[in-house]
Formats: structure tokens, C-alpha cells, sequence
């Protein structure tokens, strides 16, 4: 390993990311390296890793290179592997337009949900292509302080469980993850987003991302939440051939969420690259243990 690792600092509505462009696979990123960076008083300080990788030289993504060059190799900030990151992917992607690996315009990058669409706007928005939403049937039960709230079941390519609730403080501190019932619904955990109305299809929220806590923006959650509060207005683009659409605030900013008829969900907002350094390999090396 190089004694010097260069990475970057990026932010999607204020859910921020430390970059790692890493295009042959060769830094070693330990789940205890990947929370030493993460680290907001010890280190970079972030809500995730971004692990810039070609796809063929990744063994997870190999099976994607032809339709994909880069591959997200996305990291939650206590060093666990995500499957997939709205927020992160929209990032990736401004990170590749900086770096001169791709332009304005259309492009694909795969991560552990699939090979997702992308398209970067003349105005500086990136639009990204999210795919389907499952929904998986039976009754979950989300809890903070000895209140409990009915919660809907979203998959995003990651678990989500959307609950409505009449005021963001009724979330708590969202420091530990909130329980929910039963086990079985999320036996690998769960992001936990409680939702507010603002007006038609206006929607805010506050969530607890798996791994992360409690962060500023969740782009899949985002996601999750615009496609519950779709269902339980009564839209289906599914059954009805109508887009749904849905503004999601954020701590951090303002998502814009489509549903479209054929299922595919699309989410436009801003990405931004906000530094550039290096992290000593030493450091790195001690800080993981």
C-alpha cells in the first residue's frame, strides 16, 4: 500500500461521504480502517465510505462490467457493507464527472443492488434511477420511548420500514436504532424513517440509517418514504399508468422522488464535491487496530 492514499469529501443533501478512488482494487478497506475514517473527531468524518472501483477488477461486481465501468463499493461508517446508497451513488457519480471519467449526461454504476442509471444535468442536479420497490407483506411495528407506530415494509435493494407519526420529534434522539417487530422482518437490521405531511405529496423526515444512525439525508429512505406515502394516498403508477411524485424533505436538503408507471423510481437532487487530500497510510494502518 502506498504511504499516502488520496480520497475525497463529497456531500448529497448534506448525507456526506469520504471518496476513496481505489480503480484497480488495490487499497485494503477493513471494516475498522472504514470506521477510522468515518470518524468525526479522529478522522475524515463521514456517514459512509465511497470505495471507487472498475467493476472488473472487483470480484462482487465483476458479472456487471459490461454494462457497468464502475462499481460503488459502498460502506456504512461503523464499517459494514451496504447494498446500496441513493445519496452515495449521486456523489459517485459527481465524483466521476471531477476525476474526468465521465461527462454530463447518461451513465451506469453498479453496486450490491444492481447496476443503477444515472444522469447528470446541465443545471448540476443527477438524477438516478433506483429501480423497483418490493413490498413485502405482513405488519411491522417500529418503537421510540414506549410508543409504538405501525410501519410500512419498503425495499429499496436495502430494508426500510416507513412509519407516519404527527410530529419528527416523536422520533427521540435517534442515537441507537429503533426496535421493531417482529425479528424476522429485518433479520439483518433496518432503516427506520418517521415521516410528517407538509401538503400534497410533501412529504419531511427523519431516519435512523443502519450502521450510520441517525443522518442528515437517506436517499433510498427517501425513496421508501415517497412510495408509502404513495400507497396509503391511494397512487399505484403501477395499476393507475400515472407518475406519482413526491417532494421529501430532508434534514439536509430536498429530494424529488418519481414513481413511474413501469416501477422504475427516479430521484433528482444535488451532489457536491467539497475537498480533495490524502490520508496518511500509516495512520490508517494504526487507527484500524
Amino acid at each position: 500500500m502506498s504511504t499516502r492514499i488520496p480520497f475525497l469529501k463529497g456531500h448529497g443533501t448534506e448525507n456526506d461521504f469520504v471518496i476513496v478512488p481505489d480503480p484497480e482494487n488495490a487499497v485494503e478497506l477493513s471494516p475498522a480502517a472504514v470506521a477510522a475514517l468515518c470518524d468525526r473527531r479522529a478522522g475524515i468524518g463521514g456517514d459512509g465510505v465511497l470505495h471507487v472501483v472498475r467493476s472488473a477488477a472487483h470480484p462482487e461486481a465483476r458479472g456487471m462490467a459490461a454494462e457497468a465501468e464502475w462499481f460503488m463499493d459502498y460502506r456504512n461508517a461503523d464499517g459494514s457493507v451496504a447494498e446500496m446508497c441513493g445519496n452515495g451513488v449521486r456523489v459517485f457519480a459527481r465524483y466521476l464527472q471531477h476525476a474526468g471519467h465521465t461527462t454530463e449526461g447518461d451513465l451506469a454504476v453498479a453496486t450490491r443492488g444492481g447496476v443503477k442509471t444515472v444522469h447528470i444535468a446541465k443545471d448540476g442536479d443527477i438524477t438516478v434511477g433506483m429501480g423497483r420497490a418490493r413490498l413485502p407483506e405482513g405488519d411491522v411495528t417500529v418503537s421510540v420511548g414506549g410508543r409504538s407506530w405501525p410501519a410500512r415494509n419498503v425495499n429499496m435493494g436495502n430494508p426500510h420500514a416507513v412509519a407516519f407519526v404527527d410530529d419528527l420529534a416523536d422520533a427521540g434522539d435517534l442515537f441507537s436504532p429503533p426496535p421493531f417487530s417482529p425479528a424476522s422482518a429485518y433479520p439483518d437490521g433496518v432503516n427506520v424513517e418517521f415521516v410528517v405531511d407538509r401538503g400534497p405529496r410533501h412529504v419531511a423526515l427523519r431516519v435512523h440509517e443502519r450502521g450510520s444512525g441517525e443522518t442528515r439525508s437517506c436517499g433510498t429512505g427517501a425513496c421508501a418514504v415517497a412510495v408509502a406515502a404513495a400507497r396509503r394516498d391511494g397512487a399505484d403508477p403501477t395499476a393507475t399508468g400515472t407518475p406519482a411524485t413526491y417532494t421529501v424533505d430532508l434534514p439536509g436538503g430536498t429530494l424529488v422522488i418519481t414513481e413511474r408507471p413501469d416501477g422504475e423510481i427516479e430521484m433528482t437532487g444535488s451532489a457536491v464535491i467539497v475537498a480533495e487530500g490524502e490520508i496518511d497510510a500509516k495512520w490508517l494502518e494504526t487507527a484500524a487496530g
